[in-house]
């Protein structure tokens, strides 16, 4: 296959790893477009229009991916149709590729969600090999051990207290401060309330993130979450304190007048809202100096499943309900007996006991 004018292979790192879709090759980019056609009354939708923004962001970088890699390696045929490059060959060389660079569950997920994105674009096409190969994967694929990396809410909630109150006293300069509130409330707040990360990260004050009747709530309308339903929380009133501090006297001088953004978390070094990437390596590296352990954000899901599991054995799927999964078998059982906002007031009563010990 050629890539048109040019078809020498592209040297490593003169493309990006991953197409965005403006980029693609025209029968993709229309198919995905078409496949994210929201429905209208009188007319259904693209075959990817069910999915949750954040799920066809995820299947359309992982494409890109693979069309990243057929560019660089000089494989890419931008007159193909839509999902034809999607073949044998190219998959197997994709998955040589991989291997060299990443983990066994890695290589999986991307050749998963690549199954998905072709499905998409060319629903009447057989991808029943891909998903053989999938699986051959997945008995291969070893998870990195989490083990090692496993911390109960309430130390990750401490040390985020803890940044709070050390900002405070021991800080050189206003910056200083204002990035150390940030960071101790950014670890106590997702502890609290551990919401998908790209959710996090994007949080909006007055939006959001928001006061009503006194109270602070994070509040996430439907068509943001990956389960496409509100997941409304209300946060716990020890770090009411913190928030007040961060929103009035710190976040400003993150800012410095650079920008009006409405975001809640702002970089120390632009001044503009922080993007999903930095603010779960800061997150992790925060955690690592702090505890010693290296807890992304998505790992302070498992430490609230854990703390949950561990701690609230009364309350029947409690992590279910404070990680907001909607399988149905756990729609079943508890979304009958308590709604979200009840089981995000029972954990943090948890943690808050434990606290005071």
């Amino acid at each position: 296959m050629t890539t048109g004018a040019n078809s020498s292979p592209a040297k490593a790192g003169q493309h990006p790893r991953s197409l965005p879709v403006h980029e693609w090759p025209e029968a993709d980019r229309r198919a995905w477009e078409d496949a994210c056609r929201p429905g209208s009354r009188l007319k259904p939708g693209g075959t990817a229009s069910y999915l949750a923004q954040v799920s066809r962001d995820d299947f359309a970088r992982r494409y890109g991916a693979f069309l990243g890699f057929l560019l660089r390696s000089g494989r890419l045929d931008r007159n193909a149709a839509a999902a034809a490059q999607v073949t044998l060959l190219n998959v197997e060389v994709h998955i040589t590729d991989l291997t060299a660079r990443v983990g066994s569950v890695t290589v999986w997920n991307c050749i998963y969600k690549l199954r998905r994105a072709a499905e998409l674009m060319a629903p009447t096409a057989d991808f029943s090999w891909l998903a053989e190969i999938e699986k051959d994967l997945a008995l291969v694929m070893v998870p990195r051990s989490k083990f090692d990396r496993l911390v109960f809410a309430e130390r990750l909630v401490q040390a985020g207290l803890t940044l709070v109150a050390e900002a405070q006293r021991f800080a050189d300069n206003d910056l200083a401060r204002a990035r150390g509130v940030r960071n101790g409330l950014m670890i106590a707040l997702l502890a609290f309330r551990p919401i998908r990360p790209k959710n996090f990260a994007t949080l909006e004050i007055g939006h959001t993130f928001r006061k009503v009747g006194g109270s602070w709530w994070i509040a996430l309308p439907g068509a943001i979450t990956k389960s496409r339903r509100p997941d409304e929380r209300r946060v716990p009133e020890i770090l009411y304190g913190p928030i007040d501090l961060y929103l009035h006297q710190c976040r400003p001088v993150l800012l410095r007048s650079r920008s009006t953004t409405n975001a809640l978390w702002i970089s120390s070094t632009t001044g503009g809202p922080m993007t999903t990437k930095n603010l779960g390596t800061l997150v992790s590296r925060i955690t690592r100096e702090t505890l010693g352990v290296d807890v992304s954000p998505h790992l302070f899901r498992t430490a609230a499943a854990t703390t949950a599991a561990a701690y609230g054995t009364s309350t029947p799927h409690l992590a279910s309900a404070v990680l907001a999964h909607t399988d149905p078998r756990v729609t079943e059982e508890h979304y009958n007996r308590a709604s979200s906002v009840s089981a995000s007031r029972i954990y943090a009563e948890i943690i808050n006991s434990y606290l005071r010990d």
